[in-house]
């Protein structure tokens, strides 16, 4: 086969370059290791930022958002003192920066992607599997892969986008002796539960509190999605659903100020590890990288979704400057470009876990507790304070 652009990975970093490609004229072929259920099937992230609404919406897939999406002004931040003194703050983003955000699940971005992608006609291969980058430092790369049939494939492009996540292979077609890494593990990770009850809150809520950090955050009118600070290799056996709602009743401060969590049937319970990781540069000869093939986030910050969409919206700009106007400045600027907000993100969601995640004995004490409550009070008492949160939390412009 031939193509102009292999996109390998099928989450919404590589469906929405595909999209965004094809608007343009530029043909490629999707690969995909999984299943469309099993990619249909992923719970991630639900926060979209302003910018990426936007971009949505002008390259016509936000219709759904704007009719089943849930338009959000801010957040709360809560903690609880030793003392069990608690206080619940509102900090609203369009006051401070003009801009909202958007609840909308990555399930539900994902099927508007996949609709998209049906409809342009062109090659999507799923369940592949042995996939491999070939030559990708010359002027004709290409990818092999084994068919869900079982046939050994071969397809050339002028150029692989790898959007295939942090386990994929397109990362490590970069040659050791030119890739670069930073990455950051934190001593916590999250008990995400999904629960069949309505939100108990108008907007999240983030709250510190002794035992550890919580989220209540939501799917729908419908559907609850909370989450817990545990130890990074916490057994999820030891979480029955009684237990769940007793530490978040306790964490989110059930009872203060008349606030009550509803509970409900949990219908889904997972451990996730938490991380900061960075791989530079983001292009290599014509391989350019995208999403969580890139880098990854602690989800604090709701940047991990966001990021890939402003990365595939700057590839795509550059791809299409470069394979259809025949300008390559965009480009040879396009790890630069990229990696100027991914590090933004990346400072910004750290400083969000740092903030709000109580540390293990051993790594912190009640210095570093009471540093965290002094900069919770600050960023919901200073206008400056809120502001800042405000602006890198309802997002960057894509281009910044």
């Amino acid at each position: 086969m031939r193509t102009r652009v292999v996109v390998v990975g099928a989450g919404p970093a590589g469906l929405l370059l595909s999209h965004l490609l094809d608007r343009v004229g530029i043909e490629s072929v999707l690969l995909e290791n999984r299943s469309p259920e099993y990619v249909l099937g992923r719970i991630r992230a639900g926060v979209l930022e302003s910018s990426s609404v936007d971009l949505l919406t002008e390259v016509g897939l936000g219709r759904r958002i704007a009719a089943e999406g849930d338009e959000h002004r801010g957040i709360h931040l809560q903690w609880t003192e030793p003392d069990g003194h608690g206080e619940r703050h509102h900090l609203d983003f369009v006051d401070h920066v003009g801009r909202s955000v958007w609840i909308y699940g990555q399930t539900e971005l994902t099927k508007d992607l996949m609709a998209a992608r049906e409809m342009a006609g062109q090659q999507s291969f799923y369940e592949v599997s042995d996939v491999a980058l070939h030559d990708v430092d010359t002027d004709h790369p290409s990818v092999t892969f084994r068919d869900a049939d079982g046939r050994d494939q071969r397809v050339e492009a002028e150029a692989i986008a790898g959007c295939d996540g942090f386990h994929g292979p397109s990362r490590s077609a970069v040659p050791d002796a030119v890739r670069r890494t930073w990455e950051r593990t934190y001593p916590f990770a999250w008990l995400g539960v999904l629960a069949d009850v309505p939100p108990s809150t108008d907007e999240l809520i983030y709250a510190w509190h002794p035992d550890g950090f919580a989220l209540h955050s939501m799917r729908s009118a419908t559907v609850s999605r909370l989450y817990l600070q545990v130890p990074p290799d916490e057994d999820i056996e030891q979480w029955p659903d009684d237990r769940i709602w007793e530490a978040l009743a306790t964490r989110l401060g059930h009872g203060q100020d008349g606030w009550t969590l509803r509970d409900g049937p949990v219908t889904e319970k997972s451990v996730l590890p938490m991380r900061s990781f960075v791989a530079t540069p983001m292009r290599h000869g014509r391989l350019f990288l995208a999403g969580d093939a890139a880098h990854i986030v602690p989800p604090a910050g709701a940047k991990g979704l966001n990021l890939a969409v402003a990365d595939v919206t700057l590839l795509a700009r550059a791809l299409t400057a470069w394979l259809v106007e025949g300008s390559g400045t965009l480009v040879d600027s396009y790890s630069d470009d990229a990696l100027r907000r991914v590090w933004r993100c990346t400072h910004f969601s750290w400083w969000m876990t740092s903030m709000l995640h109580t540390l293990p004995p051993g790594l912190g004490d009640e210095f570093d507790q009471q540093l965290q409550l002094s900069q919770l009070r600050w960023v919901t008492s200073s206008q400056a304070g809120a502001a800042g949160l405000a602006e890198n939390y309802a997002g960057l412009p894509i281009g910044f």
